[in-house]
């Protein structure tokens, strides 16, 4: 599934002269906060574009409609499930021999008491790359979140390399001693999660049965390392001005976090006060 020439990701050609005709990176811009679209929202109110995205109309898609490549799902799914965070892992072989770094979009954090992180890898054990293979045996890992300011180095141990090509050395990054795994966490992250592997499930395509099609790993974090300007006094918050995190859209592209918008939870004691004389308040309705 992850074989560039099927699956395309690069819509341009030439990506170089495309790149070349685009502004500079700003380097001056700032992380800051901006206003809501509409900060007088009040309830009932609904979306905030004036009732236009319910003047278009959907189309459905059969993800296993006969003749549709499992690819097409892929690049649609890549493209509409965004942004999505990107976990840098680092493993290393169980005879302590190699080691690996891979970025993987299918990640996130889905518990933190323990905390634990999900990571999900393209293809079968049958198949399985250096990144899972190494974790399958050592049941180790480093999780480590991708900035600005190694992006492309990140995104070179993409490249399809051959066997035993050491991706420490083609990115230039640098291997930092951890705590309680053996794998090298990267120096230049700055949050990385040590992991020690928790569970895993293959799964087996829809439209070819008996075809590995991908392995969900269940990691569970075992310290955190974070870089001591970035973390807070109670050493429970990150400043996303110093993380500067990149996210995964579709294809090729990357997203650049410039702007956070905050929004209170509300408090039901509080938003009644509007919602009743509006007759808001009903009870559940099948389908509602």
């Amino acid at each position: 599934m992850d074989n560039e020439r099927s699956i395309q990701r690069n819509p341009h050609g030439n990506f170089k002269e495309v790149e070349a005709s685009r502004p500079d990176w700003d380097g001056e811009k700032k992380f800051h906060f901006t206003k809501t679209k509409n900060p007088s929202w009040k309830p009932g109110d609904g979306a905030n574009d004036g009732g236009e995205s319910l003047k278009k109309e959907h189309i459905s898609i059969n993800p296993y409609e006969d003749g549709r490549p499992s690819t097409f799902n892929y690049k649609l799914l890549i493209s509409a499930i965004i942004p999505r965070p990107i976990g840098f892992l680092s493993t290393r072989s169980k005879d302590g021999s190699s080691s690996n770094l891979a970025p993987f979009s299918y990640t996130q954090v889905i518990n933190h008491d323990p905390p634990v992180f999900i990571v999900g890898y393209a293809g079968g054990f049958d198949k399985a790359k250096d990144s899972l293979k190494n974790l399958m045996e050592t049941g180790e890992c480093v999780i480590n979140i991708i900035s600005e300011h190694y992006l492309e180095a990140a995104n070179a141990t993409s490249v399809n390399a051959p066997y035993g090509v050491s991706e420490w050395a083609l990115t230039g990054l640098t291997p930092a001693a951890c705590e309680n795994v053996k794998a090298s966490r990267v120096k230049e992250a700055v949050f990385s999660v040590e992991g020690k592997l928790m569970e895993t499930k293959e799964f087996e395509s829809r439209a070819t049965p008996g075809k590995k099609t991908g392995v969900l790993a269940i990691i569970e974090g075992v310290r955190f390392w974070a870089r001591e300007d970035a973390i807070n006094k109670d050493k429970n918050l990150i400043d996303p001005e110093i993380l500067r995190p990149m996210s995964r859209l579709g294809g090729i592209t990357y997203g650049r976090l410039m702007e956070g918008i905050e929004l209170p939870r509300p408090d039901w004691d509080e938003l009644k006060k509007e919602a009743e004389p509006k007759g808001l308040v009903k009870p559940k309705a099948d389908g509602q």
